[in-house]
């Protein structure tokens, strides 16, 4: 049996990177610490950690490891709360990146709203707006694009881009497409994209400069007119639904990685969230839906 003080050793070391900072924040000497890590790991079998002299880093095992262990931990902290009966309500404020789509922010949030004893807040946004009230303390947590140094327990999902179009659209049956081939299409723009920038230059850089049928800050908006069939577009993945068509782009391998961004000061607070679990647990669900559905 996998005792409570095990999975802390665990989340602290995973937080920090360090056994010195994860023994300072569990209250407990540095060797305790290590012959604690040392059970958990023979208790589920795996080597959790690689362990060098600048920091500790997690093993593929205890990156899936890692998951278990949050929501264990926010399991006891319901467990606790709901015994305390008076608990003061726990509110998580949530950065959510815009450019995700709709359905998956649905189911997402119906599972957090339906934790007891917790409520969200919720502020969309790009990264540029996100990140600096994140850092001011505005915000809590956000769900957005993750950097190449971040941790791979933070991470949700990773996609590429493909070219969105309407279903009947002349090109749609293609599995890729090279950019030339759309030269004379009329394209949409989606001004909050991460990629817009990559996307630019890379169309440019090809001599393909098109006709821009509309642009607009939201992607609801962007996929009705690729439906409609008004002009195709740029987008992740995750957008791929009924009426759509999305070859990829040749040559454009941008991607990007969604995932858990926290302010330093709230993490420790915010990791035990129930709610802030259940919601990236549903975006994580979505994520792997679309890659089942995926073709080979």
């Amino acid at each position: 049996m996998i005792e409570r003080y095990l999975i802390h050793y665990f989340l602290a070391v995973m937080d920090h990177g360090n056994f010195s900072r994860a023994a300072q924040q569990c209250r407990v000497s540095q060797p305790t610490l290590s012959v604690g890590i040392a059970k958990l790991e023979g208790l589920v079998g795996h080597v959790l950690f690689h362990r060098t002299n600048r920091r500790v880093e997690l093993t593929s095992a205890g990156a899936a490891f890692a998951t278990h262990a949050r929501r264990i931990e926010a399991e006891f902290a319901r467990a606790a709360q709901a015994m305390a009966g008076d608990a003061p309500t726990k509110l998580v404020r949530i950065g959510l990146l815009s450019t995700l789509p709709g359905r998956w922010v649905e189911a997402a949030t119906r599972a957090a709203c339906a934790v007891e004893g917790e409520r969200i807040e919720i502020v969309e946004g790009r990264m540029r707006d996100l990140t600096p009230r994140l850092e001011r303390g505005r915000i809590d947590v956000v769900i957005g694009v993750l950097d190449e140094s971040a941790d791979a327990a933070d991470s949700l999902f990773s996609e590429g881009y493909a070219l969105a179009m309407a279903a009947d659209h002349p090109l749609a049956g293609h599995a890729a497409l090279e950019p030339e081939a759309v030269a004379g299409a009329e394209m949409i723009v989606r001004r909050n994209c991460e990629a817009l920038a990559q996307v630019s230059r890379f169309f440019t850089r090809r001599g393909v400069r098109p006709f821009f049928a509309a642009r607009t800050a939201d992607d609801e908006r962007a996929v009705g007119y690729v439906k409609a069939g008004l002009g195709i577009t740029v987008m992740p993945r995750c957008f791929a639904q009924p009426g759509m068509a999305m070859p990829a782009l040749a040559g454009f391998n941008q991607r990007r990685r969604v995932g858990l961004i926290a302010d330093p000061a709230a993490r420790k607070r915010i990791e035990y969230s129930a709610s802030l679990q259940r919601f990236a647990e549903a975006i994580r669900a979505k994520a792997a839906e679309m890659s089942a559905a995926e073709p080979a």
